[in-house]
């Protein structure tokens, strides 16, 4: 069913190779993966962040290192009921794990998906909510200082300069050619971090930061759909309150464990594989799938104009049951909806949300455009 990717793969692409050859290497790997031995049980690594003398980020009395244990703990007892799930974990313990060996690790296992669970935490007491990443090029400020936190316990590790040669976590030129490696497995990542993100949510009530995008060390090496999950700011008092709480926690474990499941159950099956070179209707219809964000919905009559939309454009109206609604924005891809999405919530449409369309322009879910991309 899955990928097995030799160890030294790894040590080569991370010290040697140019990204010339690590694209080669992705192309290597991806025909690899095609031939690959099968096996009858879907594997997720769960990786708990940080451990040992390597705390990560502090807040209102609580621990990161604590936090991720936890709520990755109550994940792994939920999954592990599943009997045709393995489950393994990269610490069982309070100890501190190279980022670099908690992909080895990942690889090893030969895995169908990779979940590292963190907390955030900035100088900023405001900061709040929820949000999941994939492996990326950066997109924005905030999202740089979250990566260049996470990436900076490198520095712990007393071979750093020899395990990962010349990286800088805050250069743009280091993660470019890792982006090739992690191009294959992104339309993945973003399904599977769209299942978490929605479904914590509907369940948790915290801010909801969206799915983005940025250059984590931890998922740089990992051959498979991979996410980065941080539960909340432990450096804001109310994402604090929430994951001091048991029950809160227990809720977005709950919530994470369903959404893996949902994702293994979303993924074309095997079996079925010469189905996916057959063009039919329905497939033609969705091959080029979109995304837009729907800022107001009403009963009375609206004209798309951007004046009475705080300059956001373009706009188009949409007619649906009755009601009339404003849609802003255009974008094939996923992770650009997400910030126009972002771009809506700041001029103050705390109610917009993403919606996607098919190739005719027929409104479809978001996990049915996704999904439409694993075809």
């Amino acid at each position: 069913m899955k990928k097995t990717i030799k160890p030294t793969f790894i040590q080569l692409i991370t010290k040697q190779f140019s990204i010339i050859f690590i694209f080669f290497l992705s192309l290597h790997i991806s025909v690899y993966a095609q031939s690959g031995a099968s096996t009858n049980k879907f594997k997720v690594v769960l990786d708990a962040g940080h451990g040992g003398t390597d705390s990560g980020t502090l807040g209102n009395g609580l621990q990161e290192k604590d936090v991720a244990f936890d709520v990755t703990n109550r994940i792994y007892e939920l999954l592990k009921k599943e009997s045709d799930l393995e489950v393994v974990r990269t610490r069982t313990t309070d100890f501190k794990v190279p980022l670099s060996r908690r992909a080895e690790i990942a690889n090893k296992e030969d895995a169908n998906v990779f979940v590292s669970i963190h907390c955030n935490g900035v100088a900023n007491p405001n900061p709040k909510g929820f949000e999941t990443f994939v492996f990326g090029v950066r997109r924005n400020k905030d999202n740089l200082e979250t990566a260049k936190r996470e990436n900076s316990v490198i520095y712990l590790e007393d071979d750093h300069e020899k395990r990962y040669g010349n990286f800088d976590p805050n250069s743009p030129e280091s993660f470019i050619s890792f982006t090739l490696m992690q191009e294959e497995y992104l339309d993945q990542s973003i399904l599977l971090a769209n299942y978490i993100q929605t479904s914590v949510l509907k369940s948790v009530k915290m801010v909801d930061r969206g799915v983005k995008q940025d250059v984590f060390l931890v998922l740089r090496e990992t051959f498979m759909p991979s996410v980065l999950v941080e539960l909340g700011f432990l450096t804001n008092k109310d994402d604090a309150t929430m994951l001091k709480s048991d029950a809160n926690k227990q809720k977005m474990a709950q919530e994470i464990a369903k959404a893996i499941i949902e994702y293994k159950n979303a993924l074309p099956s095997e079996d079925t594989s010469s189905s996916q070179y057959v063009e039919t209707e329905t497939t033609q219809k969705i091959a080029s799938v979109s995304f837009s964000v729907q800022l107001v919905a009403t009963s009375r009559e609206i004209d798309p104009d951007p004046k009475d939309f705080k300059g956001l454009e373009p706009l188009a109206k949409l007619v649906e049951n009755g009601m009339n609604k404003i849609v802003y924005g255009y974008s094939e891809n996923y992770m650009e909806a997400q910030e126009l999405l972002q771009d809506a919530l700041e001029k103050g449409y705390d109610s917009a949300f993403i919606v996607a369309f098919d190739q005719e322009g027929n409104k479809i879910t978001v996990n049915e455009a996704l999904k439409s991309k694993l075809k």
